[in-house]
């Protein structure tokens, strides 16, 4: 079929279990594949890195004309992305919060623990539902100072947010984005009426320090906190559940490694990077140039769609020796599982925490376990992609 077509064909669900052929064949056509609805595909990994450093690339819609009024400084470009994101690393990381992550180990291995005793031996159980989404939703709400008893709620509001900003070329869109516009609205509401009530009465979370915070020069406007927060719940715990469950199915495919890493628990941080390069949480991300920029010989112009597809990059094979084998032992993996750049992932200490804690505490129990579906059902989104369910037999 016509490389002009490989977006929508990405972005069906059909090739939601393995799209990874699909990445070869970007890649073979590539650098730059134009799309029929005039958006470029790029799937190369030096392309890819390249375009992540590169100034005159824009992550904010508005750059090509969209009306957005609030954006989260995901979705900035600098400078008023460094200034949201240096204030929202205030309470979060270094230099001035630089125990917050550390601080949160004891607990997660605490949740960890806690989840792990319902894993026995002899029963069936949802890797997704009962150990990958419980995890990061309650570390993330202890770091917020959610009460855990509205989770399910934020859950909602969360899965509107995340549909409305999926891939999906050729559809109308206009429901998902009124329904993540409203979901937004409800959210950012519910979120600032939390942080309000953690004014002058603070606890120790995030929510209490940026309501609290001393330095005027240095707090978030009403729409920034609420954009801020809402971005903080998302991005803690989406791609970390993906992060876990890739990384249970691609074990359990693979006994020799999930063996060897049963012998040799050294290994696992480097088993979590070569996951986080093997079946990454996140798979595109778009791009908009501010200029007419050349790519390897191609000219995108300015205010064009790009999607830079991080999961193809992880598989060029003019980077990665072997890149379709899964091996914990990799060197020198420098994949783009949390992106690159300005906007390398904020939360990236922490899912590397979480993982490797939810691996470590799993694998005792994987040995003899196996997949009642293989591929199990995945969830509808392309960006984020990652089983819905992962039911295992142990």
């Amino acid at each position: 079929m016509a490389s002009d077509t490989l977006l929508a064909r990405i972005t069906d669900y059909a090739s939601r279990p393995d799209p990874y052929p699909l990445y070869a064949e970007l890649r073979e056509a590539g650098p730059v594949v134009r799309q029929t609805d005039g958006s470029h595909l790029i799937g190369t990994y030096h392309e890819i890195a390249a375009l992540l450093h590169d100034p005159r690339m824009s992550a904010d819609p508005r750059s090509r004309g969209d009306t957005a009024p609030h954006l989260p400084f995901l979705r900035l470009d600098d400078p008023e992305h460094h200034r949201l994101r240096t204030l929202a690393m205030r309470p979060f990381g270094p230099p001035h919060s630089p125990g917050r992550v550390d601080a949160m180990r004891d607990e997660i291995a605490r949740i960890t623990k806690e989840l792990a005793e319902t894993v026995q031996t002899g029963r069936q159980i949802d890797i997704v539902d009962d150990f990958a989404y419980p995890l990061p939703v309650t570390v993330i709400c202890r770091l917020l100072g959610v009460p855990r008893e509205d989770e399910p709620l934020l859950r909602e509001w969360s899965d509107a947010l995340v549909t409305s900003a999926d891939v999906r070329p050729g559809e109308d869109a206009t429901e998902r984005t009124r329904a993540g516009d409203q979901a937004r609205i409800e959210m950012g509401r519910y979120l600032l009426d939390l942080a309000e009530r953690r004014r002058d009465n603070p606890t120790d979370d995030m929510l209490s320090a940026f309501v609290n915070e001393p330095d005027p020069a240095l707090r978030l406007t009403r729409e920034e906190l609420a954009e801020t927060a809402i971005l903080l719940f998302i991005a803690g715990h989406e791609t970390t559940v993906n992060l876990i469950t890739n990384g249970v199915l691609t074990l359990l495919r693979h006994p020799e490694q999930l063996d060897r890493l049963r012998r040799e628990p050294d290994l696992l941080p480097r088993a979590v990077e070569e996951l986080l390069r093997y079946e990454p949480p996140v798979h595109m991300r778009e791009r908009i140039p501010l200029a007419d920029i050349d790519v390897a010989g191609t000219v995108i112009s300015a205010g064009a769609s790009v999607v830079l597809v991080l999961a193809s990059g992880n598989r060029d094979p003019m980077r990665f020796p072997e890149p379709d084998r899964f091996d914990p032992t990799r060197p020198d993996n420098q994949h783009l599982g949390f992106g690159s750049g300005i906007h390398l992932c904020y939360g990236a200490p922490l899912a590397r925490i979480e993982a490797q804690a939810a691996l470590g505490a799993l694998i005792p129990h994987l040995g003899t376990a196996r997949l009642v579906e293989d591929p199990p059902p995945y969830r509808q989104n392309a960006m984020l992609r990652g089983p819905r369910h992962l039911p295992v037999q142990l």
